[in-house]
């Protein structure tokens, strides 16, 4: 799958940006057949980081929600400035 295709769109809510501050996580909401693998490598090239973990949830909604976990040398605060959330 395109990358461009699994990400839809960011998060932007309280929560997720207390989480990329505390916790080095971006909240995105992606395509809902896509599997944690294709999130990964979706959100490691376009941000151009390594990615520690993937947890996805369906909201009530019907979208899914995906919580990305970056490796500890990458920044979210700094992906979320170059995304523009901030």
């Amino acid at each position: 799958m395109d990358p461009y295709k699994i990400i839809v769109r960011p998060v932007v809510t309280e929560k997720a940006v207390s989480l990329i501050e505390k916790e080095n996580k971006l909240t995105f909401i992606v395509d809902k057949r896509a599997t944690k693998q294709d999130i990964k490598r979706a959100v490691e090239a376009m941000f151009e980081v390594k990615v520690e973990k993937v947890n996805t949830l369906i909201t009530m909604k019907g979208e899914k929600k995906a919580y990305v976990k970056l490796k500890p040398e990458y920044n979210a605060s700094e992906v979320a400035a170059r995304i523009g959330l901030f």
